[in-house]
């Protein structure tokens, strides 16, 4: 691993606690961390004998700390704008989508898991978590494994979850039961994934979490065991809640109890905890979320392509809710793009709240700072500041999308230049995105293996349309080389 010099940035972008920002600057990358930040850094660090080093030339570009995404489901990249689930609200969208979503097998989420993850990368996100709750009857246990075989290859650093659904519908849950799996088989497989694949060490690039799917798709039972299972182990744990008025009105309906209610009555409250959505929650549960120190993960595009309703993220910050910013899954968005998400979260909240309720800077805090504590990483990820994990990202900002923008460059990021890739990512210190490309694999073959397995899963879920596969798109392929 050699060095990487990035020269006279044309604006920097710290997230440090005092949201330090400066032009002109120098950043060191030695051994996968910051080792300074400064003027004219080339001379004050003279390059050791033998020592290799880059350096890149950065007065275009806005260099920010990598985007942290917080919930996501890699695996739904296959089924992105199914016409049948365009406009359905979560229930009957999960409906829709559980006959595709059954068929899934590990090629299928290798190369969901390469299409999604390198869309997060080329937009600027160095660290995702992602929430795999999805495991047909008819397909191996080890899905996760495929996922965390590309995670790794695309350089990315990942916190999987090891999800779950126990109640299917023959129990009064949602999912259908092909797509659910016994208490004693999810939590004997968590353990497994655990031993295998986390690494609790200081900046590891692989981190497992325990992820119950939601209220409506799992038992009491395998909620509560999960948690102290995690807590045994020393990870985190992660669940959907509060996302929608139809959760609010089974939970209450099945368990007599509002969705917080229920989980504070399971253990599911603390510091390890994170919720996605926490849209539905009222003024008691704000307070009981920042009590305890329970987080949230806000994802804007999918509330609103749901019309799931307005999460009350102004208002959890002023109580002091830690909150970060996710994507959510790539059926319910249809995109894996962080920087596009954080543009959302300062809209949806101006929607509601007014123009001043969440400021650009507020906003991309959420993706770095307030995303990385979520995940336990606030002391490694989020900002840029000496001894930090060099996961670091570059936008070109000389471009006419941005032009007349330039006032001021952070908020230039967050109004303007939509759907532009990032100039280079680097994390742990390595290229992932050099050129605004790929480094580790070639985006045209994951886009047509992606391709080439969507069409087979909707064909075979009978949610296949007239227009069928695009004559560039060749049948057959397969595999994971």
């Amino acid at each position: 691993m050699g060095e990487i010099l990035i020269r006279n940035a044309y604006h920097l972008v710290t997230s440090n606690d005092a949201g330090e920002r400066a032009s002109g600057v120098d950043i060191l990358l030695a051994g996968g961390r910051i080792a300074d930040i400064g003027p004219d850094l080339e001379r004050r660090h003279p390059l050791a004998p033998g020592a290799r080093r880059e350096v890149l030339g950065a007065e275009t570009c806005v260099v920010l700390p990598g985007l942290v995404n917080t919930h996501h489901h890699l695996f739904q990249v296959l089924t992105r704008n199914v016409p049948a689930a365009q406009d359905q609200k979560l229930f009957d969208w999960l409906a829709t989508l559980y006959g595709a979503w059954g068929t899934l097998d590990a090629e299928a989420v290798y190369w969901s898991t390469m299409a999604g993850a390198a869309e997060l990368l080329l937009t600027g996100c160095t660290t995702t978590s992602d929430h795999h709750y999805l495991f047909p009857a008819a397909s191996p246990a080890e899905l996760l494994d495929a996922e965390l075989e590309a995670l790794e290859r695309l350089g990315i650093r990942a916190h999987v979850t090891r999800g779950s659904m126990s109640r299917g519908a023959s129990d009064g849950g949602l999912p259908p039961d092909s797509v659910v799996q016994d208490e004693d088989t999810i939590l004997a497989d968590c353990e497994r994934v655990l031993d295998r694949w986390h690494d609790a060490r200081p900046f590891s690039m692989r981190r497992i979490a325990l992820a119950p799917c939601s209220p409506f798709s799992v038992t009491e039972r395998l909620l509560r065991e999960t948690v102290r299972l995690a807590r045994r182990r020393g990870v985190r744990c992660h669940t959907h809640l509060a996302e929608t008025e139809d959760e609010e009105r089974y939970c209450l309906e099945r368990y007599g109890r509002r969705p917080l209610q229920l989980m504070e009555d399971l253990e599911w409250l603390g510091e390890d905890i994170w919720f996605a959505h926490g849209i539905w929650f009222d003024d008691s549960d704000l307070d009981l979320l920042a009590r305890t120190r329970t987080g949230v993960a806000h994802c804007p595009s999918s509330n609103m392509r749901l019309g799931s309703g307005f999460p009350r993220i102004p208002e959890m910050l002023r109580r002091g809710v830690p909150v970060g910013l996710g994507v959510d899954g790539s059926a319910s968005n249809d995109a894996s793009n962080m920087l596009a998400e954080v543009r959302q979260a300062m809209l949806l909240s101006r929607a509601r709240y007014g123009p001043g309720s969440l400021r650009a800077a507020d906003a991309l805090r959420l993706a770095t700072r307030g995303s990385a504590a979520l995940l336990g990483r606030e002391g490694e990820i989020g900002s840029l500041e000496i001894g930090k994990a060099a996961d670091v990202v570059l936008i070109d900002v000389s471009g006419v999308d941005r032009a007349g923008a330039l006032s001021d460059p952070l908020a230039a990021l967050v109004f303007t230049g939509i759907g532009q890739r990032v100039r280079h990512a680097i994390v742990d210190g390595e290229f992932v995105v050099r050129d605004g490309r790929l480094v580790s694999a070639d985006e045209e073959e994951i886009a047509r293996r992606a391709h080439e397995i969507s069409f087979r899963m909707l064909r075979r879920a009978g949610l296949g349309t007239p227009w069928g596969p695009p004559p560039w798109i060749a049948p057959g392929g397969g595999g994971r080389a």
